[in-house]
């Protein structure tokens, strides 16, 4: 038996690899090719999803000369372009439709329970969004990258606002602090604008008050 060149190195001593913030998945490897003088120029392009599943999720694409520089790009390009998502006990806010391009993509909310009725690129950008609960229907293209693009466009049309809240909880006798997300409503958004608002007086003009360049005249100024 060959004796090891470093006997004292042991498989114990390698370092843990540390956990990723972002799963990633690849959605297609394609091959494209473009007509250049002399001849045609055949690359490959990768379509990427990652998310933390705690509502970010990004699409890419990346092109280049091999498999592994496409897929690199392409996760590279979904970072960039993550979005927020807001989730409502494990489904989406409310019920969306939408299309993009050929393709059309309806979201509706879900009990507790359903899972993820969904296919194909859709079930992934959903999974790594971190929806738990959601039905959905596509209609159009079965394209993969147009189908993901549609459901980012989506996702990214819910109404309102997503902003991230630190709570405290007590716990056997100790405080331990969360982060949530939770979504604002437009009444609450409404609200906010009509404090801002208080103690402005509104004055009424006429026609006759503004002249032929959209100015106030003298007299409706001290009004």
């Amino acid at each position: 038996m060959a004796k090891s060149s470093r006997p004292d190195r042991k498989r114990t001593n390698r370092k843990s690899r540390e956990p990723k913030e972002f799963e990633e998945t690849t959605l297609s490897v394609d091959r494209v090719t473009r007509v250049v003088a002399g001849g045609r120029r055949m690359r490959f392009r990768a379509v990427v999803v990652i998310g933390n599943k705690k509502g970010k999720v990004g699409l890419g694409t990346g092109k280049a000369n091999d498999v592994q520089t496409a897929v690199r790009k392409a996760a590279a390009d979904a970072k960039r372009e993550m979005i927020r998502v807001p989730i409502v006990d494990g489904t989406i806010p409310h019920e969306i439709d939408k299309k993009f391009k050929a393709s059309r993509i309806r979201l509706i909310p879900a009990g507790e329970g359903t899972g993820i009725k969904a296919g194909s690129s859709l079930r992934v950008i959903l999974e790594h969004a971190g929806v738990n609960n959601v039905l959905s229907k596509r209609y159009g293209t079965t394209n993969k990258l147009v189908n993901a693009q549609c459901a980012i466009l989506a996702l990214s049309s819910f109404r309102g606002e997503v902003k991230d809240v630190e709570e405290t909880t007590e716990e056997d006798g100790t405080k331990k602090k969360s982060t949530k997300n939770i979504k604002v409503k437009e009444g609450e958004t409404a609200a906010a604008d009509e404090e801002v608002l208080e103690g402005v007086e509104v004055k009424e003009v006429s026609r006759e008050d503004i002249d032929s360049e959209g100015h106030l005249k003298g007299e409706a100024i001290n009004k």
